[in-house]
C-alpha cells in the first residue's frame, strides 16, 4: 500500500489553523474531539489506519502516531478548558516545578488519552519525566488531545478506533524506543506491565515502580505478587480513597447518564434499570439513575454491598429474576460473563446493554457473534444486535466501558485521580529501597493531601485541632486524621 503525503502541522494555512476560533459558537459536543463522533454525522473509524501515514509536527520530528496532527491546535483549547477544572493537579505542578522530583524518570504511560488525562502528561514531563503514551482503551482516545500532545512533542500513539493489533503495536512503541528505556509505568488496566514482563523482561528487572489505578491492573498486580512475579514494588491507586470515593463513584454518577442520552436519546423517566455490582461504581450509577426517575434493581454477591443497597431503597435480586422486564442492563462489577448470551437471549425488545466497569468481560459479547445474529452499527459505538424473530438489543461500545467510550467525564474529578497518580510516582521513584517487590496503598497522609489540594475551589475552610484535642484524640494537628482501617 502505498503511503499517503508527509502533513507537517507548520504546513497548514493559517485558515486551516484557526477554523476552530471561527466555529467557537458550535456547541462543543459537535466537535472534533468529542468522544460522540455520530453526534456530527461522521465517524473516523472506517478511515486509513494512522500506521500507514507518515505525519510530523512542527518541529519535525515523527516519533507518535495519532489520527491527525493538524487537529492539534483543536486539542491544545481541549486541554486549556481542561486545566480550569483541574485545581489539584495544577497546584501540585506549580508546587513541585521547581524540585523536578521526577527527574531522570522514563514513564511509560497506559491510560485514556484524554484532555484530563493530558493535563496529567504534561505535569508530570514539567516535574522532570520523560513518557511515551499509549491508551488503555481503543474507543476512549480524544483524537485532537492527542494530537495536541504530539505537536507539543510527546511520543503518544493512540487514536480513536484502534484494532486489538494496532493497540498492542501502540503500547509496544512506547515501551521499546531506541535510546530511550522505561524505569516507570503508569498503568490502567496493567497491560503496559504486562506486555513489558512478557516481551521486554530485562526492561521490567529495571523499572522502580509500577502505579496501577484500575480495578482489573489491580487483580493482575495481586496475582502476580502471590504468584512471586512482581519484582518490583507497585502502589495501588485505585484503592486509595481519594480515588475510589471521588474519582470513580462521582464520575460514575455524572457520565452514566450523559452515556446513554447521547448514545440512545433514552428518556430515563420510569425505565426499570438493573445495575450489576453495587461498588462505588455501581452506587453512582445507580443513585444517578434513580434521581431521574427511573426503576432501579441490583445485583450483588457482597452481602455488605446488598445490605447497603437494600437499607439505600433498592431491591436487590439476581438478574435472572428481572431481564425480561427491564429496560437497561448496566454492569458495573469487575468480573467475566456477568451478562451472559442466555441472558441476552431472554431481554426485551429495545433493551440497552452497556459496561461501566473496567473490565470489557464483563457482557460475553463474543457470544453475540454468531451466523443467526445480525449486527448493525447504527451510531458511533452503537449497534443494533437482532434476533432471528426480529427482537433487537442495543449494544454500548461493544461491551467496553461506555462512560469513556460514549461521554466526557468530569475534569474536576480526574484532577483527584491524577493528583494520586502523579504522587505516587514520585513516592516510588524519590524513595528507592523503602518499599519491596510488593503491592501497597497510598500514604493515608498522601490521600489527605490531595484532598487538600482541591478544598480551595469550595472555599472550604478546615478546622484545626488545639493541641488539648489532637492530644485527647492521639493525633497529629497535622494529620493523618484518621486510622488505615477507617471507612469513609
Amino acid at each position: 500500500m502505498a503511503k499517503m503525503p508527509e502533513t507537517t502541522f507548520a504546513d497548514l494555512s493559517l485558515a486551516d489553523k484557526t477554523s476552530v476560533k471561527k466555529s467557537n459558537l458550535e456547541a462543543r459536543r459537535f466537535s472534533d474531539v468529542s468522544t460522540c463522533s455520530f453526534s456530527s454525522g461522521s465517524s473516523d473509524e472506517d478511515e486509513a489506519s494512522p500506521k500507514d501515514i507518515t505525519q510530523r509536527n512542527s518541529n519535525g520530528s515523527s516519533d507518535f502516531c495519532v489520527k491527525n496532527i493538524g487537529k492539534a491546535g483543536f486539542g491544545r483549547r481541549e486541554i486549556e478548558i481542561a486545566e480550569q477544572e483541574m485545581p489539584g493537579i495544577m497546584t501540585l505542578r506549580k508546587r513541585a516545578m521547581e524540585d523536578k522530583p521526577l527527574k531522570n524518570a522514563n514513564i511509560v504511560g497506559c491510560t485514556h488519552v484524554n484532555a484530563q488525562t493530558a493535563v496529567l502528561i504534561e505535569t508530570l514531563q514539567k516535574l522532570g519525566a520523560s513518557v511515551r503514551w499509549a491508551a488503555c482503551n481503543i474507543y476512549s482516545t480524544q483524537n485532537a488531545v492527542a494530537a495536541a500532545l504530539a505537536e507539543a512533542g510527546v511520543p503518544i500513539y493512540a487514536w480513536r478506533g484502534e484494532t486489538e493489533e494496532e493497540f498492542w503495536w501502540c503500547l509496544d512503541k512506547c515501551i521499546h524506543s531506541e535510546g530511550w528505556q522505561p524505569n516507570m509505568i503508569l498503568d490502567d488496566g496493567g497491560d503496559a506491565t504486562h506486555l513489558m514482563l512478557k516481551k521486554y523482561p530485562d526492561y521490567f528487572k529495571s523499572i522502580k515502580g509500577i502505579v496501577e489505578e484500575s480495578l482489573t491492573g489491580v487483580h493482575r498486580l495481586y496475582q502476580m505478587s502471590k504468584a512471586g512475579k512482581l519484582t518490583v514494588p507497585a502502589i495501588n491507586v485505585n484503592d486509595s480513597v481519594t480515588k475510589n470515593k471521588f474519582d470513580t463513584y462521582y464520575t460514575c454518577r455524572d457520565s452514566i447518564l450523559d452515556s446513554l442520552k447521547r448514545t440512545t436519546d433514552i428518556m430515563f423517566g420510569g425505565k426499570q434499570v438493573v445495575v450489576c455490582g453495587y461498588g462505588d461504581v455501581g452506587k453512582g450509577c445507580a443513585q444517578a439513575l434513580r434521581g431521574q426517575g427511573c426503576i432501579v434493581y441490583i445485583t450483588e454477591v457482597d452481602p455488605i454491598c446488598a445490605l447497603q443497597a437494600a437499607m439505600d431503597g433498592y431491591r436487590v435480586v439476581r438478574l435472572p429474576e428481572v431481564i425480561r422486564n427491564v429496560d437497561v442492563v448496566v454492569t458495573a462489577t469487575g468480573n467475566k460473563n456477568v451478562v451472559t448470551r442466555d441472558h441476552m437471549n431472554r431481554m426485551k425488545n429495545g433493551c440497552i446493554v452497556c459496561n461501566m466497569g473496567h473490565s470489557c468481560s464483563e457482557i460475553d459479547v463474543s457470544s453475540l457473534h454468531t451466523p443467526e445474529l445480525i449486527w448493525e452499527r447504527v451510531r458511533s459505538q452503537v449497534d443494533h444486535i437482532i434476533w432471528p424473530d426480529g427482537k433487537m438489543i442495543i449494544l454500548l461500545a461493544e461491551g467496553r466501558l461506555v462512560n469513556l467510550s460514549c461521554s466526557t467525564i468530569s475534569s474536576f474529578v480526574v484532577s483527584v485521580a491524577s493528583s494520586t497518580q502523579a504522587l505516587a510516582l514520585i513516592e516510588l521513584y524519590s524513595a528507592p529501597g523503602r518499599y519491596k517487590s510488593d503491592v501497597y496503598l497510598l500514604p493515608k497522609k498522601m490521600d489527605e493531601y490531595v484532598a487538600s489540594l482541591h478544598l480551595a475551589t469550595f472555599d472550604a475552610h478546615l478546622t484545626e485541632l488545639t493541641d488539648a484535642q489532637a492530644k485527647f484524640l492521639g493525633l497529629s494537628k497535622a494529620g493523618p486524621f484518621k486510622a488505615n482501617y477507617y471507612r469513609y
